[in-house]
């Protein structure tokens, strides 16, 4: 297969499709069958994971580039497992479900493709790198048939500890939410990369998608939707309107802003604001979120949550594990129990809220989600 085919114009042509009727449903009582469409980092983190359950098999796996399958291969045993270089052959297949770890631009239609096949769907975040395509996964996942479970890979959603804090807040015993904040400092770009110049074809777009906007999606639309979805579930709503800056402290290459600043406004006086960069040193990482109640202070994160209840008197408990395999045992259990759900919608609105900060960035003004959404 020539490259092209898995490009945004060549993916679905010549799709072979089976009948809906005969997809959901089909793992009932045995280890649900997975396909994985892009092996990069995330693609092969999640066969790792896979090959640890005794929930799910993973038998196909499609990927452009033979690299990606040398490194994913220093990290998984990839015997037995069908390799492919289009995605089709994989959607085609028998397989129960496919989990799409590609690059952010070519979700929607990756998406598309998959519920035209008839698959169970895991689909990494965001949706999409820019408006059209957010609104797109929206209506696509909306009409989706109700027998598909359908999952974002926001694995915050499905950690322990996240459910902990949750419950605690939902209780009512200590208030409510009065304001929330949020980190994501990490480290990403050290300003030595030298400039390049934009791609020019499907080739170099698919090779430089890490470094540019119409394919990554801005920082806050790829890395720090994170902590957006969380501060969505948390407070119970999508904001309905935004204000930010950013910047490019240090980065040349490509045309990412390497830090931010938002404030969402969700309305009842109930503010949150995330504070995202790239510009961390390579030992420097900190990512959490915070929610101010009459009742103290609750943190979550990856790793933990605590509930700051006053001086000196902090409770804290740590996640028994990466997060991600409670999202992907919770993803194959739905399957073999029979109980789909769907939140595409949901996950659509997280990767929305984030284009929202971005416009308020880029307009240097306050911008409502009504506002965005008829953009």
């Amino acid at each position: 297969m020539d490259r092209n085919s898995i490009t945004r114009r060549g993916l679905i042509r010549s799709a072979a499709v089976m009948p809906l009727a005969a997809a959901a449903g089909s793992a009932a009582n045995s280890a649900v069958t997975v396909g994985i469409i892009g092996m990069g980092g995330r693609g092969s983190s999640h066969a790792r994971h896979i090959a640890s359950m005794s929930q799910a098999r993973l038998v196909s796996v499609a990927e452009i580039s033979d690299a990606s399958i040398g490194r994913a291969r220093e990290k998984v045993s990839l015997d037995g497992v069908k390799l492919y270089k289009d995605l089709n052959d994989v959607l085609a297949s028998d397989v129960d479900a496919v989990i799409i770890a590609t690059p952010v631009y070519m979700h929607p239609d990756h998406f598309e493709a998959a519920l035209k096949s008839g698959k169970h769907i895991y689909i990494e975040k965001p949706a999409a790198a820019d408006l059209a395509g957010a609104r797109r996964v929206m209506r696509l996942a909306d009409a989706a048939p109700r027998n598909l479970n359908i999952t974002f890979g926001y694995q915050q959603r499905h950690g322990k500890v996240y459910h902990a804090a949750k419950e605690l807040i939902d209780s009512g015993q200590i208030g409510k939410i009065n304001l929330a904040h949020s980190h994501f400092l990490k480290s990403g770009m050290t300003g030595q990369e030298p400039a390049r110049p934009a791609p020019t074809n499907e080739r170099e777009q698919l090779e430089q998608w890490k470094i540019w906007r119409a394919t990554y999606g801005e920082i806050i639309t790829e890395t720090f939707c994170h902590n957006i979805d969380c501060l969505n579930w948390f407070i119970g709503s999508h904001p309905v309107k935004a204000i930010g800056t950013g910047g490019r402290a240090v980065m040349k290459v490509g045309d990412l802003l390497d830090h931010l600043n938002v404030t969402f406004d969700y309305g009842d006086d109930i503010q949150a604001n995330l504070v995202g960069s790239y510009l961390s040193p390579s030992f420097y990482r900190e990512v959490y979120e915070r929610y101010f109640l009459d009742g103290g202070v609750v943190e979550t994160a990856r790793g933990y949550w605590k509930h700051h209840r006053g001086r000196n008197d902090t409770v804290e408990e740590k996640s028994p594990r990466d997060i991600t395999i409670d999202a992907l045992e919770e993803f194959f259990g739905r399957i073999l129990d029979d109980k789909p759900a769907n939140t595409g919608v949901r996950g659509a609105e997280s990767t929305l809220t984030a284009l929202l900060g971005q416009m308020a960035i880029d307009r240097k003004e306050e911008v409502t989600w009504d506002e965005m959404m008829a953009a």
